[in-house]
Order: C-alpha cells, then structure tokens, then sequence
C-alpha cells in the first residue's frame, strides 16, 4: 500500500491548490518561475475543473491538462491530481435534478456554488465514476503525479427521496428487523412505531423536537453514505495506480464524517486548517486539529490547506501579521506535518473566493504575503530532510468520538451552551498550556502506551469502550473524565443511574442526583477554584477522595472533583487557569513531562523525531531556558542555556556536542 514518504521522498512538500483554469494560459510560464522562487514542490490541480473537464454530457477536454502536467513535471513540481466532483457543472443538475440535494424542509440547493452534489443520488455517482476513470486512465502513469485527491471536503448532507430510500436500506443492514428498529429508537415514545419500512424518512421538518436516535442514525447513514462516494473514485484511481497514495482533505473538527472511520481508508490523511489570526488562541487551536490529524494519520499527515493571509466567509477577514504564517507552518510540522499547503496559489480576481488570501496575492510578487511565503518555503526546504517521516512521541491521549459528538447535540438535552468542540477545546487548551504533547484516539483504541488518558466529555460510550477504560485504569493508567461522560450506551440510550455504573464505580461515584447545568454568565465556587457552564449534584463513594467541593448555592458542600485512585472526575468546567493547573498536577503524578521545563505561557515546545521545534505565539519577545546545547537547523546558529524569540519567532533545534563558543541567540519571524 502507497504511503507519503512514497510522494515527500525525504521532503516536506510545500505548495497549494493551483487553479490555472481560471487565467490565461500565458500567465502559466510567470507562475512556474514564482514557485520556483517560492520553492514550491507540489501543486493540487483540477479541484473545482469538472465544467471545463466535461463541457457538456460525455465530451472531455483534457488538452490544458495534458499541458499543466508536462509543464509541472518539466520544473520539478509533482502534481496532487484531484477527482473533480465537489463542483458539478450546470447540465449535471438541469440534465437529473435528482442530482441536486434537498434540505430537511425539501428546498432544493440548486448549482451556482459547490458541493450541490445529493451523495446518494445513482446519475452524480454513475457520472462522477465516468469522470474519474477517465482522469485515472489519462494520468495515472503520468510522471508529474505524486497524490491522488478525491473530491474536496466532503460535507454534503441531503433529505431527498433517493437518500430516504439509501437511508432505509441502511437500516435494514444496521437492525435487521423492525422490532429492532423501533426498539433502538424508543419508539414507543410519543407513538412513532414503525410497521413497514417505506414509513421511514429522514429526520425532516417536525412540529416539535425530532427523535434523536434517528437523527443519531442519520448522521451515522450520512458518513457512510459520503464514504461510499469517497472508496467508489478511490478504486477507479487506484486501479490504474496503484502506486500512488490517495487522500480526501477533511475538513478541521467537523461534525459530519466519523474521520476515525475515513481515515482507515486512506493512503494519506489531510486537512484543511484557517485559525482566526485575531483569536489569542489560534495557536492551541491549530495544535489541536494537528494533533488529532496525526492521530488519525498515525505518523505524518498532510496540510493541505491553510491561508497565507486572510479568508473571506468570516465576518471580519483579518491578515495575518508579519511572522504568523511562518509559525503557523512550522507549528504543524513540529506536530507531524510532511506537507504544509495553502489555497490557493494566485489569489482570484473574480468569483466567490476573490477576497480570500492567495500565496501571490493581488499585490503581486513583491507584495509581502509572496515574500514570506518564500521565506516558508526556503525554510521547509532546508528543514525536509532532517524531519519528513518522523514522529512526534506523546505520553498522554485525549480521548474523541465521532458518534458521541453526534448524540450529544440532540436538541432537547439539559444546555444548548454544552457544546462538544467547546468542551474538546477547552480541555486541549488545558494540557496545550500545561505543555503536555497529547495524541488523540477513539476510546476503543488500544490506550496501553499511555500513561495519561484524558476524556473531555464522551456522552456516548458502547459497552467495549467503557471495559476498554476500566482495563486501562486496571493495568496501572492514570484517567481523568469531564462531565457528562458515560451518559448513553450505542444506540443513544440513558443509562440506568445517568451514567453507566461500572464508570461511576471507576470514577468514585455513589450516586449522580441531578445535573444543574449554568447559564452563560454563571459561575460556581469549587473552593479552589471556579467553575463554568455546569455543575453537578454527586454523592461521592467511601472508597473516593473529593480533591474540590461546592460552596454555597443548593450544591454547598457536595463534591467537584472526585479522585478515586488513579481515576479522576470533574463534574464542572474550570475557568481556564484552573484546568490548567489541574491537568498539569495529574500529568505529573502520572509520570508525563513537558518536552521543556519552565516554559513561560504561550511558548510551545514539541519534539519531533530528534529535533526541538520552540515556538512564540506572543506578540512580545521571550526568553526560554534550553537546556544543554544545540544549532538552530533553520540558521545555522549555536544556542546555548537561553533562548530569546521575537514576536512570532521559532527556532528548531539538534543537540550538538558542547562547544565554548556557543551563544544565546535571539530569533525574530523571518
């Protein structure tokens, strides 16, 4: 099976989305002399060409094609060959409307953007299998290919009667029978009962609140339904190359595919990642997509997409300022990134993306978005074979699920502020300023080379994954679960007691009374600390230790935080300084270390195979202490006992046997 060390080949790989079809062709000469000068190595071509590929039913023009890929092939950039069919052109939906999809009220979502693709439609998979196989027959030897890229951030969701009747067969694969069916979804409730299977639609517009197992198997039969769509053009390409890896680029934290169960299918797991260059967290949120990528990936992943400057679909589209992107870059490589990407590489002047940043942005080449996207490039280039395949070791894991995200956003649950990427991030953000490296992984996984397994929140939990942390905890792991955790078993289900009574045991639980979830501006005194969003009414076990309790209020005096052994609980969410803390004090009782002690807030420090990636966030320089002695592997330069980055600044670092002349060094970006 293809890997990406068969495209990087010792490299991290650096370029973008390249949308030729949208210039003359006269600009194409003057935009390989730029990547060259930008040490471009890789493009991504044809995400959005399926119109100017097939014009009309059948015809096919791949004549600029054939001349992109001999012109990227003749200066030494490899190609990411993608699969066109998120955009399908105009005649695809005037020809079959059933192409189109429908939204839960049954509006059509017509053509005029992209992805107006229905998943289950059989005419968009006959004709985007057609297109595919003829763009795999054409180059899947050619020599400019390193990557196959199928679609483009699959997120289609669609109420159609062809996905109704996909939806249904679905069900019948997943339960068989109707009693089943109607068992797993609490049917009995509010009279829904189902007697033939054609009663079954998907979760449209009700008067009330919707059943949420139904939408639970809905978004379930939504995943699945787009993976088919992914797996049918992934065997056309790789039947005609099969030496080529193959990826799909996800989208960062997204609700609408399972990605632990996608990324089992590809060769290559990619992202797209646009952090808000305002937001003083952009950096944690960066490290948390990064971590989660390579946790998918389990090893080096690919960026496929970020921005050199700003977006255009937030409400206020910020540049980045001078240094960002270059840390931003360096950042995921530090976290396992083997290609660092943008779209896209000439900026448009026309259409819906014409104010969103380009690596040649519409100041041209000596605009100071190109300059520093040369000096990126120059970096990486020189950073590539010190760094691609290598591995970022972590010591702790936070635990995420897909189908748990899923359940726990039923509309009638006890607080629509309880959001689970909050919960995610907040906890990340937690163990990010604590400097604890984490991985990512699906609570069935295999948590054995952990010392730390942290659960943010995991309203639903099967049976195997909760014997999976009782095991863990069992074999000596130290464990620390957020609220609401063990909520519901597989199908969605309240477990007797509000939480399963093997995890309330685990945790030290007696009995959970109520949940007294907070308003918005509410907080709770825990004693030592302050907690937000939600709190708790427990009876701890005698067998557990309360480390925090309630002050004041209906809950005065009842616990917080319960330890029980080596496994913790926290029933509320600390204010960010307190998690902080707290994450740190049981990763040292745990054994996990920070790469570096004494780092000062906002100062990352990540160990990838045997370099030291240091890097600010802070818009003021720092000093950090490093011990022993080492060379910058961007300068050249000797660093000795302390470290001062600028603004933005990053240094990565190799040990180097001691030598008198070693000095402190001073980095600023750029």
């Amino acid at each position: 099976m293809p890997t990406l060390d068969d495209s990087t080949r010792g490299r991290v790989l650096f370029g973008g989305d390249y949308n030729p079809e949208q210039w003359p062709e006269e600009v194409w000469p003057d935009d390989v002399r730029l990547m060259k000068e930008a040490s471009v190595t890789s493009v991504t071509l044809g995400v959005f060409a399926w119109a100017r590929l097939e014009p009309r039913p059948g015809a096919r023009e791949f004549g600029w094609l054939d001349r992109l890929m001999d012109l990227m092939h003749e200066n030494g950039i490899g190609v990411v060959l993608a699969t066109p069919t998120a955009a399908p052109p105009p005649w695809l939906g005037k020809l079959h409307p059933e192409t189109l999809p429908r939204d839960e009220d049954g509006r059509t979502e017509w053509w005029g953007s992209r992805q107006h693709f229905a998943h289950s439609s059989a005419a968009y998979r006959r004709y985007a299998a057609a297109i595919t196989e003829d763009l795999a027959a054409r180059y899947g030897r050619h020599p400019a290919l390193m990557m196959w890229h199928i679609n483009n951030e699959y997120r289609t969701y669609d109420w159609g009667d062809e996905t109704a009747a996909a939806f249904r067969r679905w069900l019948q694969i997943r339960y068989a029978t109707l009693d089943a069916l109607n068992s797993a979804w609490g049917t009995a409730f509010w009279g829904q009962g189902y007697d033939a299977w054609d009663e079954i639609l998907p979760p449209r517009r009700a008067p009330y609140l919707k059943n949420p197992a139904q939408v639970l198997d809905f978004k379930r039969f939504t995943s699945d339904a787009l993976k088919e769509c992914y797996l049918a053009e992934r065997a056309i390409v790789a039947a005609h190359s099969p030496h080529v890896p193959v990826t799909t680029n996800f989208l960062p934290l997204f609700s609408g595919v399972d990605a632990w169960e996608w990324a089992a299918h590809e060769d290559v797991v990619s992202v797209d990642l646009y952090p808000d260059p305002k937001d003083p967290l952009g950096g944690q949120y960066g490290a948390l997509v990064q971590d989660l990528t390579r946790s998918q990936a389990r090893g080096p992943w690919v960026l496929m997409e970020q921005a050199a400057g700003p977006v255009n679909w937030r409400g206020v589209n910020h540049p980045k300022p001078r240094g960002l992107n270059r840390l931003w870059s360096l950042q995921a490589v530090a976290r396992g990134a083997d290609a660092v990407c943008y779209f896209q590489w000439r900026q448009s002047r026309q259409g819906a993306e014409s104010f969103h940043s380009g690596m040649l942005s519409h100041a041209g080449e000596h605009g100071r978005t190109f300059q520093e996207v040369k000096e990126v490039g120059a970096e990486l280039a020189a950073l590539g074979p010190k760094v691609s395949g290598t591995r970022v070791r972590a010591d702790a894991a936070v635990l995420h699920d897909w189908h748990s995200w899923w359940a726990s956003e039923q509309d009638g649950r006890p607080s629509g502020l309880v959001d689970c990427p909050r919960i995610l991030r907040a906890w990340h953000r937690g163990l990010w300023e604590a400097h604890t490296t984490v991985d990512f992984a699906h609570p069935e996984h295999d948590l054995s080379g952990y010392r730390l397994v942290v659960v943010p929140q995991l309203y639903l939990l099967t049976d195997a994954a909760i014997d999976n942390l009782l095991g863990y905890v069992e074999r000596g792991g130290t464990l620390v679960a957020g609220f609401l955790t063990g909520v519901a078993d597989e199908v969605g289900r309240v477990r007797p007691g509000t939480m399963d009574a093997r995890l309330r045991e685990l945790l030290g639980i007696h009995t959970l009374h109520e949940w007294w979830p907070l308003d918005a501006d509410e907080t709770v005194d825990c004693s030592t600390f302050t907690g937000t969003l939600w709190s708790e009414e427990l009876a701890a076990a005698e067998s557990a230790t309360v480390c925090a309790a309630y002050r004041g209020g209906e809950l005065d005096g009842l616990p917080a935080v319960l330890r029980r052994g080596r496994a913790w609980y926290v029933s509320t969410l600390p204010r960010p300084e307190a998690l902080r803390d707290l994450l740190s004090r049981v990763a040292t009782e745990a054994g996990v270390r920070p790469v570096l002690d004494g780092l000062p807030q906002g100062v990352e420090a990540v160990r990838r195979g045997a370099l030291l990636f240091v890097l600010n966030h802070r818009r003021t320089a720092v000093a950090v202490p490093v011990p022993g002695h080492h060379r910058d592997v961007l300068t050249g330069e000797r660093v000795g006992g302390w470290l001062t980055l600028g603004r933005y600044g990053a240094a990565v670092l190799e040990a180097t046997p001691h030598r008198p002349e070693a000095r402190e060094l001073t980095l600023s970006p750029g």
